[in-house]
């Protein structure tokens, strides 16, 4: 009988255990379908990112993709543990920072970052967040088999998150590594232009108006130059001014190149944006010999032109005021001692390019020493290049091996250099004096060739022609679609008839190409510029 009682009392106990057994499985499998409950700190940490992403930005991580330079990142994190390459992009793992740069022509376009925090985040913590994804893609290797889900945050960023492939076993796979992405730009290189592209990558126009007109549309998709420059004329207020901008890069879409897109905002009374509150005019500058204000009036200067979607800033002026009846440069000066006007002027050319606008320092090789404005006729000087060296090519001389980029060629007749052509379309001055004695090999622009000084002794074509034959790689052609159209027919006819060789063309058009690449020009449109916050910048700059 006891024997009996105890078979039963196991059987008993058999089929308890297969009960709790059969009941936590069931719990098991209700807990997997539940949606799992994101702890406060998962959420405001997978905000965080978000919300960093939507200024291009990730953790433990200054740079900004689409601005940011790997030199930047060079300067500080050092050098990358490893390098590789995708296509024409670099990828540069820097492990002690957890994080991987990606970067094409000088510029990041990707952050990846692998962070233990991102690591315990987990594929639901995305999704109760932020919803489901607006692409999700898949990546396999012999190594790694995932999924990236990507999130739209902004119409310029991406954020990415790579983890591995969800399965039935685990469908909550934690995050591999993120990264913050913007479509890089197309490439573009010489090969890929025409004849007539190529030409008109060396015009640098202006144009009509306060709205993109026919005749506007007719210089960038008909005649495709390589650059547009607006005047006090163009900007009546910041709304309407940063539209035609826009208009102007969106009508430039079709094109293998972007714009050059520059303005004379120099500070002082050369000032063509508008409702900003006025800098201090270089005079100014000179007189505080401040090193550090200079370099920040830079800064100021093209953080202004950048936020109005300009790219290209015509200033630093470099011309030495030695002439007190000069009637065009003055107050546009930083003074009258070569080493002091170099020392300033620089600093405002690398405050500009800090902000990623090219700088255009001018007026090669010195408008500081005239009588006469070459707006309304040809200034001459008698000097001999002996004396020019000893003052007026200084600050030059110092911007070329400070890295200036862009050298403004002045419309001055120097008698005892080249008594025939005025230096902006002169061989002897460009090629000999700026080329091949100062070493410089950055670009030349002519100053605008529709100024009296070049249009009272010759015709547009027959200068445009000079100046590309001079050496300039671009020609400056401010005011009048038919100037432009005529500049631009010349040339071509010009390297048809064996004037100029198509491999001069290619000399100056790699140089543009180039620089166009290095600061990442692009089509991007802009929003709206804030013009409360500038004018704060201003202030804040000056100790108002």
């Amino acid at each position: 009988m006891t024997k009996k009682v105890v078979i039963l009392l196991l059987i008993l106990l058999a089929i308890a255990v297969v009960v709790m057994l059969k009941e936590s499985k069931e719990d098991s499998d209700s807990q997997k379908e539940v949606p799992i409950e994101v702890s406060s700190d998962a959420e405001s940490f997978v905000s965080l990112l978000f919300e960093l992403a939507e200024k291009g930005q990730t953790i433990n991580s200054p740079f900004i993709v689409g601005e940011t330079t790997i030199q930047k990142v060079h300067e500080l994190w050092g050098a990358p543990d490893r390098k590789s390459k995708n296509g024409s992009a670099i990828y540069e793992e820097f492990l002690s920072n957890d994080a991987t740069v990606g970067h094409q022509s000088e510029v990041v376009f990707d952050i990846r970052s692998s962070s233990p925090e991102i690591q315990q985040i987990r594929l639901e913590d995305i999704k109760s967040i932020k919803g489901e994804a607006d692409k999700v893609r898949s990546y396999q290797d012999d190594q790694v088999d995932q999924t990236i889900f990507i999130y739209d945050v902004t119409t310029d960023f991406q954020l990415k998150w790579i983890m591995p492939k969800p399965t039935e076993e685990e469908p909550n796979p934690e995050v591999h590594h993120i990264s913050v992405f913007t479509e890089f730009e197309k490439d573009f290189s010489l090969s890929d232009l025409s004849l007539e592209e190529k030409v008109g990558q060396m015009i640098f126009a202006g144009i009509k108006g306060t709205d993109i007109t026919n005749e506007t549309k007719k210089i960038i998709s008909t005649h495709q130059v390589g650059g547009i420059i607006l005047f006090k004329d163009n900007l009546k207020n910041a709304n309407q001014s940063v539209s035609l901008l826009n208009a102007i890069k969106q009508e430039n879409t079709n094109n293998k190149v972007p714009l050059f897109l520059g303005v004379d905002e120099e500070g002082g009374r050369i000032s063509r944006l508008p409702e900003l509150t006025k800098l201090p005019t270089n005079e100014e500058l000179g007189k505080r010999n401040d090193i550090s204000l200079s370099y920040n009036i830079g800064k100021l200067l093209g953080k202004e032109l950048s936020a109005f979607g300009f790219n290209l800033d015509f200033a630093p002026v470099l011309d030495i005021n030695s002439n007190p009846d000069n009637p065009i440069i003055g107050d546009r000066s930083f003074g009258t001692d070569a080493e002091l006007v170099s020392e300033l002027g620089l600093q405002m050319m690398k405050g500009i390019q800090s902000e990623q606008v090219i700088s255009v320092i001018k007026h090669f090789p010195g408008h500081g020493d005239t009588a006469v404005d070459s707006h309304k006729e040809l200034p001459i000087i008698q000097k001999s290049l002996a004396e020019l060296h000893a003052l007026e090519l200084i600050p030059f001389k110092h911007g070329v091996e400070q890295g200036a980029e862009v050298v403004m060629v002045g419309h001055i007749l120097l008698p005892k250099i080249d008594s025939t052509y005025p230096a902006s379309i002169s061989g002897r001055i460009i090629t000999d004096v700026l080329r091949e004695q100062l070493g410089y090999e950055g670009i030349i622009i002519t100053d605008d060739m529709t100024m009296k000084a070049i249009l009272n002794n010759l015709e547009i074509g027959e200068s445009a022609v000079s100046a590309v034959k001079a050496g300039n790689d671009i020609v400056l052609v401010a005011h009048n679609y038919a100037n432009v159209k005529k500049a631009i027919d010349s040339i071509i006819k010009a390297i048809e008839d064996g004037e100029i060789t198509e491999q001069r063309i290619d000399e100056s058009v790699k140089r543009i190409l180039s620089i166009k690449k290095k600061y990442n020009l692009s089509n991007k449109q802009i929003d709206g510029v804030n013009i409360e916050e500038l004018n704060q910048s201003i202030n804040k700059t000056l100790g108002r």
